[in-house]
């Protein structure tokens, strides 16, 4: 089996930090040869939710599609008011526990600050509400740990161990449970 893992990147700003460890991540996860499907919101738009519009737009439905072909999903976010960004909010106000549900999700964020702790603990919220599977672990980065270099490879050598570590951990959960979701199937 072949795994997949649908990657939403929550900022709506040109070389977010979050959106370039979100963009490490995928070259990690490839390299262990998993399909990575990639939804940067700052390139993919998507207008406002409405629950009295159920014609989405397309890039609706391909992020739509790619989480409910996904076996997992990893969702980045920066931090805004102690929160997630409008944008990530937004994209997951799409979608449901039909798309999501039994699905392990790993959260990470970027913060203006040392850490974005409390992004991470809202954005966990809403993957219960959807009946995603929270991942044990997150990934946050802050002043200190966020600089990047040419190659979107974190400079500090903590951070890279940190981002490497749980990604490979997650990459592990991902796939029990997808075979566990095979076999039940």
């Amino acid at each position: 089996m072949n795994m997949k893992l649908a990657l939403i990147a929550g900022s709506n700003r040109t070389n977010a930090s979050s959106t370039i460890l979100l963009r490490y991540i995928a070259s990690l996860l490839k390299a262990r040869r998993i399909d990575v499907s990639f939804t940067d919101l700052y390139e993919q738009p998507l207008p406002f939710f409405t629950p009295d519009d159920w014609d989405f737009h397309p890039n609706v439905r391909q992020m739509i599609s790619q989480v409910a072909e996904a076996d997992g999903l990893i969702l980045a976010t920066p931090e805004y008011h102690g929160s997630v960004s409008g944008a990530l909010k937004n994209a997951l106000d799409y979608m449901s526990a039909e798309q999501v549900g039994g699905k392990p999700v790993l959260s990470v964020s970027a913060a203006g600050g040392p850490l974005g702790i409390s992004s991470l603990t809202h954005l966990q919220a809403i993957v219960r509400n959807l009946h995603g599977v929270n991942g044990p672990e997150w990934i946050s980065i802050g002043y200190g740990s966020n600089g990047f270099g040419p190659d979107g490879v974190p400079l500090d050598a903590g951070t890279r161990e940190r981002v490497e570590g749980v990604v490979e951990s997650f990459a592990k959960l991902a796939e029990v449970l997808a075979a566990g979701v095979a076999a039940v199937n």
